[in-house]
């Protein structure tokens, strides 16, 4: 790559920071700091300096006075997270009369030492790093902040848990929040376990009342069986395009009596709420505390859908409210902040193939077990083989399946 040239009364300031030990322990702070006044002069560097807390109020005023005395022009901070202290450095330059946007924070604590035991190569990645952002300091320009007019609506992807909690928090801080869930009912992974870690409290004794309260907060528009199709805009302002999918049950008509489940002929294996492990009709809502209580028409298993003919739920339904024409709605609207709460999928433990899961009938999976284990679960919680009869008389337990393993998943 071609290096930009600065402009000649360009004068740039680089500040390495110690961080007590958790730099200083694996990288030479003063070599690069070193490094930096004598080979990155030509880039427009004129003072280099290391100092053991930079974000402290001394390390700030260190800063501040060289902006004023050594007339500098832009700041690079070589220290610890941007997340963390961009903002502290950039209130630094402000103070001292430099634009804050002419500030660049380059990471050489998660970036660097917190991710090597090399000193020397972390010494000359730590180079590496600071040259990137003296490089790019160049290129800054200027910024001046605006002021905006943010939506106050709220959109939340995802009615596990998370989801619920974040719309109950903003709902009743008084703004309007659409909560958005691909399946029939919000609940997430929560409403599948018997108790939580650490204090084995019953599961659906605390999610429960949330999801209740979550269907029924007059600020909170519920929006299940219902996926995001297309975000447009920017932030404090965003257009969401949503696909209300087709339950094929008219809402405003259902009262969730569940007469139209009892009476369809059709059982297929439950591969959500069940893991696999019991059966749902063909028309269902996931589980008995489902919200909303309107149930779903499985079109790829019900017969009226694959063959043209049964139409049980339709014959049986009192008030009518089954509709095989329904199509997918798309809705419109606008929002002011997303949070992202899309929740997680258990990682595939037939990929270690060594375990036996997917090849040997009683090797099960943690969401597995949880529903053998819970009241509510196909087997009455009753731990049993597959079979569904047979009670083990041992078990063992394998933790963490594939996570630290180069060979399927290196993180935790």
């Amino acid at each position: 790559m071609t290096a930009h040239n600065p402009d000649e009364t360009e004068r740039i300031g680089v500040y390495v920071c110690h961080c007590g030990t958790n730099i200083a322990g694996i990288v030479n702070v003063e070599e690069v700091a070193t490094w930096a006044a004598d080979e990155l002069k030509e880039r427009g560097v004129v003072v280099a300096r290391d100092y053991k807390f930079m974000c402290s109020s001394l390390g700030q005023e260190l800063i501040e006075k060289d902006i004023k005395e050594e007339g500098l022009t832009r700041v690079v901070v070589a220290a610890c997270s941007p997340h963390l202290h961009e903002a502290t450095f950039r209130n630094a330059c402000g103070r001292a009369g430099l634009n804050p946007y002419l500030c660049e924070l380059v990471s050489i604590r998660e970036q660097v030492s917190w991710v090597h035991t090399d000193k020397v190569a972390a010494t000359e990645k730590s180079k590496a790093v600071l040259s990137g952002g003296v490089e790019r300091v160049i290129h800054h320009e200027p910024l001046e902040p605006l002021r905006v007019p943010i939506h106050p609506a709220t959109l939340v992807v995802g009615g596990g848990i998370a989801g619920i909690q974040s719309a109950l928090e903003i709902a009743n801080a008084g703004f309007p929040v659409y909560l958005v869930e691909r399946e029939p009912s919000i609940g997430g992974h929560m409403s599948q376990f018997d108790k939580t870690f650490p204090t084995l409290d019953c599961a659906a004794c605390i999610l429960t009342p949330r999801m209740v309260e979550a269907g029924g907060h007059p600020n909170i528009t519920l929006l299940t069986y219902s996926e995001v199709e297309k975000v447009e805009g920017y932030v404090g302002n965003f257009t969401v395009t949503l696909r209300k999918k087709a339950r094929c049950v008219i809402e405003d008509l259902c009262t969730g009596c569940g007469i139209c489940q009892e009476k369809c002929p059709k059982k297929v294996i439950d591969e959500i709420y069940e893991a696999g492990l019991g059966f749902r009709k063909a028309v269902y809502t996931p589980f008995p505390q489902a919200v909303p209580k309107f149930p779903v028409i499985d079109k790829a298993n019900c017969t009226y859908f694959q063959k043209g003919t049964c139409k049980a739920c339709e014959k049986f339904c009192p008030t009518g409210a089954i509709d095989f024409n329904q199509e997918d709605e798309f809705l419109t609207f606008q929002v002011g902040n997303i949070v992202l709460a899309t929740g997680y999928d258990l990682f595939d433990p037939r990929r270690v193939s060594q375990y036996g899961y997917g090849r040997l009938a009683n090797v099960f999976t943690s969401l597995e077990f949880e529903r053998l284990t819970n009241a509510a679960g196909p087997t009455n919680g009753n731990i049993v083989l597959r079979d569904g009869v047979t009670t083990p008389t041992a078990v063992g337990s394998i933790h963490c399946v594939g996570r630290r393993d180069r060979n399927f998943n290196n993180y935790c």
